[in-house]
């Protein structure tokens, strides 16, 4: 006879076979769920160099380019049953050198904007099957405040008819900075903006978007701005110089 421990050893490593065995299935279903049909554009509305302190720990000043972009993209393919979150991300594509006769050098990647974007909850979450045949016996009151709230989020769900990965965003301000070692990021040249993206699952290995270099990558058409260049550093000096100027003209006119 075998003793109890045995007993629940068995039926733990059973347990743990199965749910190893449903979790593989679920990562290799995505296989047949291809995501061909995601896109994004993404455009420049305004870029600008600072000279200064980009953020409040860095020890001295140097340049740093600051930017604003227009976003349309439509990433719902991205989302099947096996999808937790999506993780969005625009960044800036530039020469590694300022001397624009170094063509050798790989360019460099900052990310200048990110979002997460959650998947729907699924009706058959453990929170919503709890919600469902096991409400919580509270007072009248509060089951009367949950029913409202309840009802308000069912319009508001109602009205909601699109599905998650829709974005479009106008002149966007960037949330990071980008800058160099040299600390000089003025008339750059070559600089484009690119959309990418990297899907959560579950159960599984992450995706990437294309044009990132990770394996496995999604299909799709992830954005690309035109190139630009960096516009050249503003002189905060040259107002007061030139009032200088003038004030010292105005003494030699005096004295004469």
């Amino acid at each position: 006879m075998h003793s109890s421990l045995n007993r629940a050893q068995a039926v733990f490593g059973f347990f743990t076979s199965v749910a190893l065995f449903v979790a593989g299935v679920a990562a290799l279903s995505v296989l047949l769920y291809p995501a061909d049909d995601a896109k994004a554009q993404v455009a420049l509305k305004d870029v600008k160099v600072i000279k200064g302190r980009p953020n409040y720990y860095s020890s001295k000043k140097e340049e740093y380019a600051q930017m604003r972009f227009d976003l349309d993209a439509d990433l719902s393919p991205l989302f099947n049953w096996n999808t937790k979150q999506l993780f969005v991300y625009v960044y800036a594509s530039y020469s590694s050198s300022s001397n624009p006769s170094t063509t050798h050098l790989p360019n460099s990647e900052s990310i200048i904007w990110d979002t997460i974007i959650p998947a729907p909850g699924s009706p058959y979450s453990f929170s919503a099957l709890q919600a469902r045949f096991f409400p919580s016996s509270s007072s009248p009151s509060t089951r009367t405040t949950n029913q409202k709230r309840t009802g308000s989020t069912k319009a508001k769900s109602s009205t909601k008819t699109k599905p998650p990965g829709h974005l479009r965003l106008r002149d966007q301000r960037s949330k990071y900075q980008i800058g160099d070692i040299t600390g000089r990021m003025a008339e750059r040249g070559n600089v484009t903006l690119n959309v990418g993206w990297n899907v959560q699952p579950w159960v599984g290995a992450l995706w990437w978007s294309p044009r990132s270099g990770a394996v496995p990558r999604t299909e799709g058409d992830a954005g690309i701005s035109k190139a630009f260049d960096l516009p050249a550093l503003k002189k905060k000096t040259t107002a007061g110089a030139a009032s200088g100027a003038g004030a010292g003209n105005g003494k030699k006119a005096t004295s004469v």
